[in-house]
């Protein structure tokens, strides 16, 4: 793999923009591996939290006092970032949400209105549990029918059968970007396609995808896009929605309540225009803020040589993986991102976890809110490492030695 030099030559410097990363766990340094999960946090979004609370804290769109009149302009700052990084038509098109969880149950619960018994809907075998449960839900209340898109040993879609799934009855199709447990890289351009073409919408889960490449939501001609500011170096509690204008105003609200209003009265209440329509009550107004701080902080690095640094990482660890007796990776696919899913031999993976932890090393172990992937390989689970920009060749290689210790004192 080669990759612009000046990324490498930046990571030392990178890395001290968290603080985090210099914690010692045990008296080991930490090597966090476990950004699937969550990002951690530069200094620049800490930073505006608390600046936020100094200087700002007040509610928006309400007042007309200085504060509230400053912080709403940081709120909508941050909207309007948001927009041009995913290339939106309009601010009116970003919803911000407390996560991606929530994203996919607005848009799944005003689903409600469109569908009836017997209507379809297609998900894939790669879906975290937050774009299943949902979906389940409202079948539970419309009657609609839900159907998988089956994937392969390699952990990709088999876009020969999705073809077969679709039909006039096919009124929403919801996959993600990337599988959070295998790191495989979908095909939604297609999938996109050939779901319009039958005259379904489509959201796509990209909660794993946005930290790792460039999104154009306009060039994908998506209905909805969803993802995390604390999986794009912001905080928890803020989700990003994009969803087409269109769409948004035939939704209904999926909250009642104070800024989501026109007029209220008792006997009738009309709801505002959008954004606002999806956003009732106080918002998480210093979340949001960091966030567009923590999005500037990414697009500074640029995702481009981000995914470059990650797919070098990506190829290391695979090759020196595989030098480990008896490894078992799963997911194999062409395309991925940063992540790898791995077992050793018969011990369970929450073994290896435990061990590694022990010498400060953060891996993710379990089915990863993915079971559906778990039950097709037959397995309780995996070991689950998922690389960011701020991780370094030498965190990889103490990896390697750590997993070998672990394996032999536990065969």
């Amino acid at each position: 793999m080669i990759f612009n030099m000046n990324v490498l030559k930046n990571i030392e410097l990178i890395r001290k923009d968290f603080p985090i990363l210099s914690t010692k766990v045990n008296g080991n340094q930490l090597i966090y591996l476990d950004n699937a999960a969550t990002s951690q946090t530069p200094n620049c979004v800490i930073e505006s939290i608390s600046d936020y609370y100094k200087n700002l804290n007040s509610n928006i769109h309400r007042g007309v006092h200085k504060l509230s009149q400053l912080a709403t302009e940081k709120y909508e700052e941050s909207r309007k970032k948001f927009k041009k990084h995913f290339n939106a038509r309009s601010t009116s098109e970003i919803i911000f949400t407390p996560g991606t969880t929530h994203s996919i149950n607005l848009i799944s619960n005003g689903f409600i209105k469109f569908l009836k018994k017997d209507d379809e809907i297609i998900v894939s075998q790669l879906e975290h549990h937050s774009n299943i449960v949902p979906w389940q839900m409202l079948c539970e209340k419309t009657g609609a029918i839900m159907k998988v898109i089956p994937m392969n040993e390699k952990g990709e879609l088999d876009l020969n059968v999705f073809a077969t799934l679709l039909n006039d009855k096919t009124k929403v199709v919801f996959v993600n970007h990337v599988s959070n447990a295998l790191g495989t890289v979908n095909p939604i351009d297609i999938i996109i396609e050939k779901s319009h073409n039958a005259g379904a919408a489509v959201l796509i889960d990209g909660a794993q995808a946005a930290p790792h490449f460039e999104i154009d939501v306009k060039k994908l001609n998506v209905d909805f896009y969803v993802c995390s500011a604390h999986k794009l170096c912001g905080p928890t509690g803020v989700g990003i929605l994009y969803g087409k204008k269109e769409w948004l105003e035939k939704l209904p609200p999926y909250q009642g309540g104070g800024e989501m209003i026109d007029q209220v009265s008792f006997e009738k209440s009309t709801y505002a225009d959008l954004p606002n329509k999806f956003e009732a009550g106080t918002p998480n107004i210093s979340g949001v803020i960091a966030s567009g701080i923590g999005l500037d902080y990414i697009n500074k690095i640029g995702l481009t040589n981000i995914k470059e640094y990650e797919d070098y990482l990506l190829d290391y660890a695979t090759s020196k993986l595989k030098e480990i007796d008896g490894i078992k990776i799963y997911g194999e696919s062409k395309t991925k991102v940063s992540v790898i899913s791995f077992n050793i031999g018969e011990i369970h993976p929450y073994d290896i976890g435990s061990v590694i932890d022990n010498l400060g090393i953060a891996v993710r172990t379990g089915h990863h809110c993915a079971q559906p992937i778990m039950d097709y390989f037959d397995i309780p689970g995996t070991i689950r490492i998922s690389f960011s920009f701020y991780n370094t060749i030498e965190e990889i290689n103490i990896l390697i030695d750590a997993l070998k210790k672990a394996s032999k004192m536990l065969s």
